[in-house]
């Protein structure tokens, strides 16, 4: 049974810790709830890391966090293209899970493209988890042609790189983590 998720909770003994933007689907979100936690570990997630704001010097902040979070959503597209080559029915909705990690255990990326891109050597307990953010439906249509326009996008093709670039002209909606069970339901 699904139940409501708790709301977070940290400890107080942790002096740092990090907003990571782990990329998800739905089917996936639904194991978090049955199982209490985002794993199995490693996980790969993205932040505001030292990378990145030097990358965006300008950037505030909130625009940094941004970055992150549509990174993330991008990675969540991928997912849904893994699942569907694995046969699970996912609905087209990029979802991304706001999680509280201490600093110690991030690892930042080493390349410089991987400026955001963050891994977790431990799974995310329920209670590490802020937000989730997810697409409305109707985004369902152009993060579906989004999923099918991957492969070419990877290959170069510059049609198919706009394809999947639009489904970044939907916002992700934030929802509170004790409103998990009625995305699922």
């Amino acid at each position: 049974m699904i139940g409501a998720a708790p709301a977070p909770v940290w400890d107080e003994q942790i002096e740092a810790w990090m907003r990571v933007y782990l990329p998800c689907t739905l089917p996936a979100l639904a194991r978090v709830l049955a199982e209490g936690e985002l794993g199995p570990a490693p996980l790969t997630g993205y932040a505001v890391t030292p990378a990145l704001v030097e990358w965006y010097a300008s950037g505030d902040t909130e625009e940094l966090e941004y970055i992150a979070l549509t990174d993330a959503a991008r990675a969540s597209l991928r997912m849904l293209a893994a699942d569907r080559a694995d046969g699970v029915k996912a609905a087209a909705r990029r979802v991304v899970v706001a999680a509280e990690v201490p600093d110690d255990e991030v690892s930042m990326g080493a390349e410089p493209e991987e400026r955001a891109r963050v891994r977790l050597a431990a799974a995310v307990p329920m209670t590490r988890i802020a937000a989730v953010h997810v697409d409305e439906e109707a985004a369902a249509a152009d993060v579906e042609a989004a999923v099918a326009a991957l492969p070419e996008a990877d290959r170069g093709d510059e049609d198919a790189r706009f394809t999947v670039d639009g489904a970044e002209a939907h916002e992700l909606l934030w929802y509170a983590t004790q409103e998990m069970p009625d995305l699922l339901g």
